[in-house]
Order: C-alpha cells, then sequence, then structure tokens
C-alpha cells in the first residue's frame, strides 16, 4: 500500500462471478492521479473501440483519488463508463460517504465488467467480496432499496449502499446510481449500465485506515484548505443558501432555463429560490463525509398533498429544470417531483430537459392524441410523465426514456429545433445565449454540454477578473482560452476527487500541498494543470474513437438561430459563425487539426498513445 493509496483495484466480473485484485501502478497514479484520470486510462486500454454501453463488456468503475477517505476537506468519487445516452466518455460524480467506505475496504476503486444471469448485489467486506441475490429487491426505488439491504447485512455494520431504482432496471438512458442518501452520480445514464449488467446495488463495509506521507505537513494543509474555505465569500454563500441561493442572479441575468430555453427570466423565480425553501422547507443543514460547507440540507413538505415527504435541498439545478424549465413555481411540486426523480432513479437534469422538449411538442400541435393532459404548468401531467419514463410503460414514456435526441430523432416534424443537448447530453440550466463562454465550454465538454467542465459564466457575467483581465459579457474573443485553462484545472482536481463547491475556497497551491504531504510526489499547482490537459486529451482521443469530430462540438439551433427575448441580454444569440471563430480559437490553443483531433505532437508532449 502506498501514502495516500490503498494499492489496488477491485475488479468484479459479473458474467463468470470472479473477482480479481490488480495492484494499482506507480504509472498510473503518477500520470493521472486518480478519480477521472483513472478512468479515462482504464477505458482508453481496457474497452474495445465502438463497444456498445449495453455490451457486457462496458466498465462501470466507481473510483475515489489520493485524498478521499482522508481528512482533506470535501472529497469525493466518482462513477466512469461509456455512456448510453451519448455513446462516449462518461464521468459523473458523487459525495456522501461511500467513496471513503472503498478505500476503507483496502481498494482505491471497484471496477465491474460483465453480465450477471440474474439480479444481484455485490458486498464488499475489505477481503470478503461476494455476489449474492437481488431478485427481492428488483424494483424497488432507490430509497428501499439502500434500507432494504442495511438491514438485510445489518445497521451495526453501517454499509455504504450505492444502488439503481426502476428507471436504472428499465435502461433509462439517464438513469442515475443512488449513493446513499440523496447523493448521486447522476449525469450520462450510469444507472442504465449498472441495470443492464443486472447489478441493483454494491454494499461496502471497510475498516481499514489510510496512511499519509507526512502527518505533520498534512495536518498543516488541511488546516490551511479549511482556512480558505471559511474565509471565502462563495463557501459562506453556499453554507447558508446552497445552491438555490444561485436562482436570483440566474434570473436577473436571464440566464435561467424558461418555457424549454425560451426564455432566460421566470416569473416565478422566487417563489422556488433559496428563501422560499428556507422558509417552507428546509429543517437543518446536512454535510458529505469530512465537508465543512455543509450545503445540503434536510426539508419536509409541510403543505399540500405531498405534504410529510422528506426532501433533501432542491438544487439550482434541479429547481430550475424542473420548475422553470417546466413552468412549474408550485415549491411543494417541485420538491416532489424531484423527489421522485431521485427516487425512481431518474437524473432530475436530463428529465426537466426531456420534459421541457415533450411539452413544446404539445404546444405545438405535434403531440401525440390525447395529449392535452400535458402542458407546462401541469405537475399532475409531469408526474405521470416522469413515470411512465422511468418504467418504460407507454408508448411516449419508451421514446422520452432514450433521452432528448433520439427522442426528438423519433418524433420527427422538426422537432430537433427544440431538442436542447449537446452531444446527445441535456444542457444543464445556464443558458449560454448570454454568455459565450459557456456556450463554448458546453460545446467542447468531454461528456455533453457540462458545466462542471468549466465556468466562465463567473467571468463573464460574474465579474471575476481572470489573471488580472475583465472579460466583457458578449464578447467571444478570448473566451477560449478562459475555457481551456478551466477545462485543464478543473479536470486536474477531479483526479483527487474534489468537490465542485469546495474548489471556489480552497487555492490551487493547497490542493496541490495536500496531495504532495498525502503521497509524497512532488506535485505543484502546475502539475495538476498539466495533469489535467492530458487527461482532457485522453478524453478527447476516446471520443474521437467514438465518432466525435468538429460537427459534434456544436449548440442546439435554439441557442444559435433564436435572439434571447429577455433580461441583459436580450436580442443576443450564438450565431454559427462565431461558434466557428471561438471554436477554431479553442482547436488552434489545445494543438487539435481542424476537425478536433490531437495532433501527434500534442500527444507526444503530453506522454500520450
Amino acid at each position: 500500500m502506498g501514502y495516500g493509496y490503498m494499492g489496488q483495484l477491485l475488479w468484479v466480473d459479473l458474467s463468470s462471478g470472479t473477482v480479481e485484485k490488480e495492484e494499482l501502478k506507480e504509472t498510473l497514479t503518477d500520470k493521472f492521479l486518480g478519480g477521472k484520470g483513472w478512468g479515462a486510462k482504464l477505458l482508453w486500454d481496457r474497452l474495445p473501440p465502438g463497444t456498445d454501453p449495453f455490451d457486457e463488456n462496458n466498465l462501470l468503475m466507481f473510483l475515489s483519488g489520493p485524498l478521499t477517505g482522508t481528512l482533506a476537506p470535501s472529497m469525493r468519487g466518482c462513477v466512469v463508463t461509456k455512456s448510453p445516452l451519448t455513446g462516449i466518455f462518461a464521468d459523473s460524480y458523487f459525495g456522501g460517504s461511500l467513496a471513503p467506505e472503498i478505500k476503507y475496504a483496502g481498494y482505491d476503486g471497484i471496477v465491474i465488467k460483465g453480465k450477471a444471469p440474474e439480479p444481484v448485489y455485490l458486498l464488499v467486506e475489505g477481503e470478503r467480496v461476494e455476489l449474492r441475490p437481488a431478485k427481492h429487491l428488483w424494483g424497488l426505488d432507490t430509497f428501499k432499496t439502500s434500507w432494504t439491504l442495511k438491514q438485510e447485512i445489518g445497521e451495526e455494520k453501517d454499509p455504504k449502499i450505492a444502488c439503481i431504482g426502476p428507471a436504472g432496471e428499465n435502461l433509462v438512458r439517464f438513469a442515475l446510481i443512488s449513493c446513499e442518501y440523496n447523493r448521486h452520480a447522476g449525469r450520462c445514464g450510469c444507472g442504465a449500465v449498472m441495470g443492464s449488467k443486472n447489478l441493483k446495488a454494491i454494499a461496502v463495509i471497510g475498516e481499514r485506515g489510510i496512511q499519509v506521507k507526512d502527518k505533520a505537513a498534512f495536518i498543516e494543509a488541511v488546516n490551511r484548505a479549511r482556512h480558505e474555505l471559511r474565509a471565502s465569500p462563495y463557501i459562506e454563500a453556499f453554507q447558508i443558501d446552497g445552491t438555490p441561493g444561485s436562482i436570483p442572479f440566474a434570473d436577473a441575468e436571464g440566464l435561467l432555463p424558461v418555457f424549454n430555453y425560451r426564455q432566460g427570466t421566470f416569473s416565478g423565480s422566487r417563489k422556488i429560490d433559496n428563501e422560499a425553501q428556507r422558509e417552507r422547507l428546509w429543517l437543518k443543514d446536512t454535510a458529505c463525509f469530512s465537508c465543512p460547507v455543509a450545503c445540503s440540507k434536510v426539508g419536509v413538505i409541510r403543505r399540500g398533498k405531498h405534504r410529510g415527504t422528506i426532501v433533501d435541498v432542491v438544487e439550482y439545478e434541479s429547481a430550475a429544470m424542473m420548475g422553470a424549465n417546466l413552468g412549474l413555481d408550485n415549491l411543494e411540486e417541485v420538491a416532489y417531483l424531484v423527489y421522485l426523480c431521485d427516487a425512481l432513479g431518474l437524473d432530475s437534469m436530463s428529465t426537466g430537459g426531456v420534459l421541457g422538449y415533450f411539452l413544446e411538442t404539445v404546444e405545438r400541435g405535434l403531440g401525440p392524441a390525447g395529449s392535452n393532459q400535458w402542458g407546462f404548468g401541469k405537475p399532475e401531467g409531469i408526474e405521470e410523465l416522469i413515470k411512465q419514463i422511468a418504467y418504460r410503460s407507454s408508448e411516449i414514456g419508451d421514446i422520452l426514456a432514450e433521452g432528448v435526441k433520439r427522442a426528438a430523432e423519433a418524433i420527427g416534424q422538426g422537432s430537433g429545433k427544440w431538442a436542447v443537448h449537446v452531444k446527445g447530453l441535456e444542457t444543464p440550466a445556464w443558458g449560454p445565449r448570454g454568455a459565450p463562454g459557456m456556450g463554448l465550454a458546453y460545446m467542447t465538454g468531454d461528456r455533453g454540454g457540462c458545466h462542471q467542465r468549466a465556468f466562465p459564466i463567473l467571468y463573464e457575467v460574474g465579474g471575476e477578473r481572470w489573471r488580472g483581465r475583465k472579460f466583457s459579457r458578449l464578447e467571444i474573443e478570448g473566451k477560449a482560452e478562459l475555457v481551456v485553462y478551466l477545462q485543464n484545472y478543473l479536470a486536474g482536481l477531479d483526479t483527487l476527487v474534489k468537490c465542485d463547491f469546495a474548489a471556489y475556497g480552497i487555492t490551487a497551491d493547497t490542493y496541490a500541498s495536500l496531495v504532495r504531504a498525502a503521497t509524497g510526489k512532488d506535485i505543484t499547482a502546475a502539475d495538476l494543470e498539466l495533469i489535467g490537459e492530458r487527461i482532457w486529451n485522453l478524453t478527447r482521443l476516446f471520443n474521437c474513437r467514438e465518432g466525435i469530430e468538429r460537427e459534434q462540438d456544436s449548440l442546439p439551433a435554439r441557442f444559435q438561430e433564436e435572439p434571447l427575448p429577455d433580461g441583459p441580454a436580450a436580442g443576443h444569440f450564438l450565431p454559427p459563425e462565431d461558434c466557428d471563430k471561438m471554436l477554431d480559437e479553442y482547436y488552434q490553443l489545445r494543438g487539435w487539426d481542424a476537425r478536433g483531433r490531437p495532433f501527434a505532437s500534442t500527444l507526444e508532449r503530453l506522454g500520450l498513445p
């Protein structure tokens, strides 16, 4: 066992029922550190090109980083696979306590391949690794599955659970993996991959400790990280308001997705924001493992027909996609719909994107016969659609379960013009027409349209300076350089595996100090950025191998052709010529050719194949 690492990956072949413990090679830790880096390298090396995401040969990986499970604040875990939603690289992150428990059980990650002949769950209790029957769990929602397994294994052992709901069982292409209560690997359909393998759940129990190289230096770095978190106004805002505190800002700046992204402001935004949630839902703060931020809130619906339902904070992305995007301003209804998505195992972001598309299709008179019960602002019909998607229990539910890209192809009639996605991944709740850098970040995201790979809105609209430079909101010049930097830096941090929010407080030098003290590796802040660049190019190689080229690095028609009707950037959109100009600059800075493929010289510089 090395410092910061447990020294092995647990490989589980569901087809044969065999288990192998593979030594964690130093070449993997030196060049890729952990988390996203390991996932990218293992997919590239071990997954045959063109593998269908639902093929038993697809890999499903639960990975940690060198700081996971230590005293370093705000570290998490990630799931890496080939996405059934996009057909390309997928990494999805989760908080809670599962990732630390994997390390305490003696492993740096769990890699699953094959397909069980019948539903099973995986029990990992240190050296003891078992596949157990799970027919009695099949059909249960995520909350009941987790509770049932804890009772079955023994609450006194405090097993940490990852599981899927009916959506994953039914191969809904945007199904999530629930990693303990309301901590999800939500994006890209990882839950559907798990369902395709007949794997209902993973239960992990561990008792081992993690050694660090220099304890005194590590404690010093931990204290510095915690001080930086306490001193950050962004972290203070997360502690007080959680992510719903972004709703008033996004609404004022015309960045909200409203009525399937047709608008950028929502008259009902204050009914679903942080103040409304504090008044009507929240009971107490809660936090993930070793996290002083405590951005999450436990609450309960106290009014209406869903009264008594215990809910988590309605995060910004969920409130925006399931609220404003669907024309819903009743907080209790929005909270319940998000709870329902969590229970059934659906990514609420993609669900909101798919439903927004379909409700607009109905509004335009292109829906199936008898679809007048569905519409913006109609929660009962939306609730029924969510169930039909999760269970694939109707023709339209079956179509929408394929994701917005495939749904638009199936429905046709020109509806692709209002299907909002990038590379098949439904876009997040930040409209880019008034923030061109955000548009470029969506275009070039390695898992599809994503705000977690780079968030230039902080600089374009929020007023933050980057390397002393202040950006004009609507200009396109220089945005590519900013996006490249953010993507590299955040990919580097995703090897650790850090919490996105903590990165608003903890500096790059402090992250590097934590890694040095924990592992003994001579890592600097510049090294983290370089490792991130290496990973970004490797995921690009993987995606190119799977068919991605320049044509797919694009924005949906809504953002390229339709002017934003409201907000400070009213009248603005991102025409193809602007997108092409930013993309040309981006490729040049990346060292890629005009088709978006890395030059041999770029790969050689980064030590890639």
